[in-house]
């Protein structure tokens, strides 16, 4: 069962962070296997959070994973969003065919209710990276859409969902994660 776990970063965190990133990185060690995508994203130069998609057992699991996390733990992050997430692409960000390199990358995340929109990924997208459903713990609701994307700027990146059908959709600048 895949997860989507984002951490938002408190104002004023970076350095916290920094002190914090090797233990971040071996927390995630543990993880490697289960790992479908991560990656910080920014605004501008500043880091605002942390995406990790993860395939972990159940519920339960996913809220020890986002709240074991040494940064969440240090107080480093304002909130975390957590959610159900069924992988439409049936891949890691690892085997996306264009790389970890080149272009500008995007969290693109549309938050909803009712019925569900987007549930498959749109044709002719060569920059979706991961895309999938945010769905409620037992799966049975549809919450909203997540999508990685390469993209030409973030207008370009929004189209990917479908804008009528959201609550809202957060566009974030993203890039590929893990040890440097």
């Amino acid at each position: 069962m895949e997860f989507f776990c984002y951490h938002r970063d408190r104002p004023g965190s970076l350095p916290l962070r920094e002190a914090l990133a090797e233990a971040h990185w071996s927390y995630m060690d543990g993880f490697a296997d289960a790992l479908v995508a991560r990656g910080p994203t920014f605004a501008g130069e500043a880091v605002t959070g942390s995406v990790h998609i993860a395939d972990l057992p159940g519920p339960a699991a996913a809220r020890a994973f986002a709240f074991d996390e040494p940064n969440y733990q240090a107080g480093a992050y304002r909130d975390v969003l957590i959610r159900r997430w069924r992988n439409t692409l049936g891949r890691t960000m690892w085997e996306f065919p264009g790389g970890a390199a080149g272009g500008d990358r995007f969290l693109v995340l549309g938050l909803g209710e009712g019925p569900g929109a987007d549930l498959v990924p749109p044709p002719g997208r060569d920059g979706l990276i991961a895309f999938g459903t945010l769905l409620s713990d037992d799966g049975a609701a549809w919450l909203g859409t997540a999508a990685l994307v390469r993209a030409d700027g973030a207008d370009a990146a929004r189209t990917v969902l479908t804008a009528d059908r959201y609550a809202s959709v957060e566009v974030h600048a993203w890039e590929f994660g893990g040890r440097r």
